[in-house]
């Protein structure tokens, strides 16, 4: 509840309605001056003496009383008196006399003491009515969810999170991270696994921060029939989300590489672990460059031997060995050259894995740099249940950044 009563004080000064702009006669307004000058200065308890002063004359007009609830239930908050608090709100919000801003404004104020006094059903009831009335702040959502997982209600907190997520969607305007992060921590509680990992998706396009990054990249390996074949796609992702870092992880990279027939991407990667100083110190340090010297000896090989790769992809009956080596190709940066020839291969026809193909294809393309929005297509239309879709997506996220 800490926070809660952070997020309470914050509210609590757009609460009191300026003496200066309010009717009331002089010997109200003066005290009451005194009372917002108190405010200012933190002093909150003095601030209520002087306003039980104000409170203590005689046939105060209703715009005075109005002025004096109000004042009197935001330096109550402020002095942790949520009782008198949500008396004077009530007052105030029963007057009559609020405007519709106003009344989500002293609602939203009344919610906050509610939920102070630990009675949640009726800060459940106010958060609400303050919603109604227009009020829309982050601190009022944040209250919301915090009632509802107190309740336990996480099918609710899921139900206006979307609903608020997709209001933002359809008015053209980025949704707000904690509206995000509510609604994938909701899903996983609900045990809606393609709920939260749709939710992660959004959460990584609209704020691609690396820490999110690493969730998404981390749950990916454990999804429900998720290929073996696509470990080094997940890493690639890691490494260009700056979430790959780690010797061992570097050493896996590589070798994955290699055994992939992509000496040219197992050299590079061998040579970041090096410049990071992830590899070539340590108790391994020679392990680490006899990996070195492989992923060299046989980027020369690869190079050497490439026509006679694509004379020998050319002259068989399906596609298979032309989007082979058209990936290869793109990893050693002919990504041209790379793209005509998966291209050519999915043409040919009868693959193995005709979406593993599209992938590469989409890949290929974005690593020419030249058409991002085309590469991000190919990638979108990647189909399948194994890993190839999520990875497409991740990575068509990740060329939109």
């Amino acid at each position: 509840m800490t926070s809660l009563r952070a997020l309470t004080l914050a509210l609590v000064a757009a609460g009191c309605l300026s003496v200066a702009q309010a009717q009331v006669r002089p010997e109200v307004g003066k005290p009451l001056q005194q009372a917002s000058d108190l405010l200012k200065a933190g002093k909150a308890k003095e601030a209520l003496a002087k306003i039980r002063e104000a409170d203590a004359i005689g046939g105060k007009s209703a715009q005075e009383q109005l002025t004096i609830d109000r004042m009197r239930g935001s330096a109550a908050q402020r002095a942790g008196d949520n009782a008198t608090a949500v008396q004077a709100f009530e007052s105030a919000f029963n007057s009559g006399k609020l405007s519709g801003a106003e009344q989500a404004q002293v609602a939203e104020s009344l919610a906050f003491a509610y939920s102070q006094l630990r009675d949640n059903a009726k800060a459940g009831q106010w958060a609400n009515r303050a919603q109604q009335l227009g009020a829309n702040s982050s601190s009022l959502k944040q209250l919301q969810a915090y009632l509802q997982g107190q309740s336990g209600d996480y099918s609710a907190i899921a139900r206006d999170a979307a609903a608020a997520v997709s209001a933002s969607e359809q008015a053209g305007h980025r949704p707000d991270e904690g509206d995000l992060l509510r609604l994938a921590d909701a899903y996983q509680r609900t045990n809606n696994g393609a709920g939260q990992s749709a939710a992660l998706e959004k959460l990584i396009a609209y704020y691609p921060k690396r820490e999110y990054w690493s969730v998404v990249l981390g749950r990916l390996p454990r999804k429900p029939g998720f290929a073996d074949r696509f470990a080094l796609d997940v890493m690639r992702l890691k490494l260009a989300t700056g979430n790959l870092s780690k010797t061992d992880e570097f050493m896996e990279m590589a070798q994955l590489a290699l055994q992939g027939g992509y000496a040219a991407e197992a050299k590079l990667i061998v040579d970041k672990g090096f410049a990071s100083g992830a590899l070539g110190t340590g108790a391994e340090a020679d392990r680490h460059k006899r990996l070195r010297d492989l992923a060299n000896k046989q980027d020369a090989e690869i190079r050497a031997n490439i026509e006679k790769e694509i004379t020998a992809a050319n002259s068989t009956k399906d596609g298979n060995a032309l989007v082979q080596v058209g990936s290869v190709l793109a990893a050693m940066g002919q990504t041209e050259q790379g793209v005509s020839l998966i291209e050519h291969g999915i043409a040919k026809g009868s693959l193995k894995r005709p979406e593993d193909a599209k992938l590469r294809l989409g890949l290929a393309m974005a690593q020419t740099g030249k058409n991002r929005t085309k590469a991000q297509q190919t990638l979108r239309s990647v189909q399948g249940s194994d890993g190839a879709a999520d990875i497409g997506r991740l990575w068509a996220i990740q060329i939109a950044q």
